[in-house]
């Protein structure tokens, strides 16, 4: 077994700094660092057909996502080998400005990703209300099979952009999180965070609407109000989107190694069983404690680092890590220890939480490897 891993090389994960100069500006680096790695990656990266951008909009309050001028540059350079790139998300699960495509949408373009910024146009991949899905077997530890969203599925090649920033239940986002928590159905996002069936709130209106949309028949009226059988309810989520006055509620329960296990189980279902050719990107740029899903952006824990590439998401997520601990942690932010040079930044954030779960999982079920030659370009 020592053996086997001694065989395995070292990923490329190719870095730039956010230094500029007037003859060489952070734009022009982000497309030419694109081009190195789509030419130097281990299965050729494809710029033509359709190319899906995977990213995260960010929620109405929040400013820490990446810059939609970064996105341009990204677009501008698909069209460039001859792609044609489109923009896209999956429903969120929780009740915010993502739940649904019409809202998502809204909030992409409130927060600056219209098309005369971003040059492309905008698909929620799982449908209006959730409700376009793929199935895909995996057989691993924790499901048998995934629910993906259907509209990556039918993507030529994707690109995945990746804000790398604090989360209180994985330590950490990037590439990982962004592909198998982000492409997941709405169902899928439940299941990751939750063991048991949602609920519904005292001050439900008793409007009906949930048990309309319901497929499985789990929830009934009764006494002017809706309650949901759970041990019918097969997790599909679409409950949470259907209720006017989001009175069903989500219980987070599942534990902290399970949703990190289960996240890298669906990258596996995209990766390995699609067989979806991706390339990440992550953004080592306003790392702030908490998940984009928030509707606020608190201060970033580390100075601007860079930007990272690669076609192996582990390494690209272990890189990224690497360059935050190894840096100066800001002081006076959410921050409260490892603030030195080769302090653990996200558990001086998230001290409860192992971040580093993922990574390992990740790297079991073969998504790729810890082990990375970083390469300034």
């Amino acid at each position: 077994m020592v053996g086997e891993e001694s065989k395995i090389l070292p990923a490329k994960v190719y870095f730039i700094d956010i230094r500029s100069s007037i003859t060489r500006d952070l734009f022009s680096k982000l497309a030419s660092l694109l081009e190195a790695q789509r030419v130097s990656a281990t299965e050729k990266l494809r710029l033509q057909g359709l190319v899906a951008i995977k990213l995260h909009f960010g929620e109405r309050g929040g400013w820490g996502y990446i810059h939609p001028k970064f996105v341009r540059a990204l677009v501008d350079e698909v069209k460039r080998q001859g792609g044609k790139p489109f923009l896209t998300d999956a429903s969120s699960v929780y009740v915010g400005g993502r739940a649904e495509a019409i809202s998502h949408i809204e909030t992409a373009v409130a927060n600056g990703f219209s098309y005369s910024v971003v040059g492309a146009p905008i698909i929620i991949a799982d449908g209006v209300r959730g409700e376009s899905v793929r199935k895909v077997p995996v057989n691993l530890k924790h499901y048998r099979e995934v629910e993906i969203a259907l509209g990556i599925c039918a993507a030529d090649s994707v690109i995945c952009l990746s804000h790398v920033k604090g989360h209180e239940l994985t330590g950490f986002g990037g590439a990982l999180k962004n592909v198998g928590m982000g492409l997941a159905s709405k169902g899928g996002k439940l299941s990751m965070h939750s063991k048991v069936a949602p609920y519904i709130a005292r001050d439900c209106r008793g409007c009906g609407q949930c048990v309309a949309h319901c497929v499985a028949g789990a929830i009934y009226l009764q006494d002017d109000r809706a309650w949901i059988e759970a041990e019918k309810c097969i997790g599909c989520g679409q409950c949470l989107v259907s209720c006017p006055a989001k009175n069903i509620r989500i219980r987070w329960d599942e534990s902290i190694q399970n949703v990190q296990e289960k996240i890298c189980e669906y990258v596996y279902g995209i990766t390995r069983v699609l067989g979806l050719p991706i390339f990440y990107i992550n953004f080592i740029i306003n790392v702030t404690p908490d998940c984009d899903c928030c509707n606020h952006s608190d201060v970033p824990i580390v100075p601007n680092l860079g930007i990272l590439a690669s076609d192996d998401p582990v390494a690209i997520d272990q890189a990224s890590v690497d360059l935050i601990n190894a840096s100066e942690g800001i002081k006076h932010t959410a921050l409260k220890k490892g603030f030195g040079r080769g302090g653990d930044k996200f558990r001086g954030l998230h001290p409860n939480v192992d971040w580093q779960i993922q990574l390992k999982y990740g790297e079991d079920i073969g998504l790729g490897t810890r082990k990375y030659e970083l390469i300034p370009f």
